[in-house]
């Protein structure tokens, strides 16, 4: 039975983020301009430091914690390096309905989470990490890197692929310990 319950928690979070970057796999591709590709990249990156924080505070596992470190720590970082970019370009990250739809879902993502005990905490979060790097990828690779015009944005989000690649890999080798 909580087998049961932990696996349905799962799929609630894995239906939560799939609807928060449906708009970026919609048969309908939103147009974006590179001010609206730079914060989309800047959301994305807050939100996962959003979900990481949660972890830090409500789970008791050591593994959680140290990938729930790495995320802080590595998406600090790319939002740095991103504003460093935006700066030198000398552009603003402009807002729109991409961004909207993903921090739409990351509150869902974060209600959730922060309703549960530590013990569905973990599996859940972490999940919700496999799930959610695999989106951010996607995304990154058809969308928003084939809609930068800017060589050095483009390259930039290139750059950031393989680590994101390092995160869903850390994340899935976590993922096989709840099992």
């Amino acid at each position: 039975m909580k087998k049961h319950v932990t696996s349905k928690l799962g799929l609630l979070l894995t239906a939560i983020c799939f609807l928060a970057t449906s708009s970026l796999f919609a048969q309908e591709v939103p147009q974006l301009n590179d001010t609206e590709i730079a914060h989309v990249g800047v959301v994305a990156n807050q939100i996962d430091i959003s979900y990481a924080e949660i972890a830090k505070k409500k789970s008791k596992n050591k593994e959680v914690i140290n990938f729930a470190e790495t995320m802080m720590r590595d998406h600090k970082s790319v939002i740095e390096q991103a504003t460093a970019l935006v700066t030198k370009l000398g552009v603003s990250p402009q807002d729109n309905t991409v961004s909207q739809s993903l921090l739409d879902g990351a509150e869902k993502t974060k209600k959730i989470l922060n309703g549960l005990s530590a013990r569905k905490f973990d599996k859940a979060y972490i999940d919700n990490e496999v799930t959610y790097h695999k989106a951010v990828i996607d995304a990154l690779n058809n969308l928003l890197i084939k809609q930068s015009s800017n060589t050095e944005l483009r390259e930039f989000l290139q750059a950031i692929v393989p680590a994101l690649e390092t995160h869903l890999k850390h994340a899935e080798m976590v993922q096989k310990s709840f099992k």
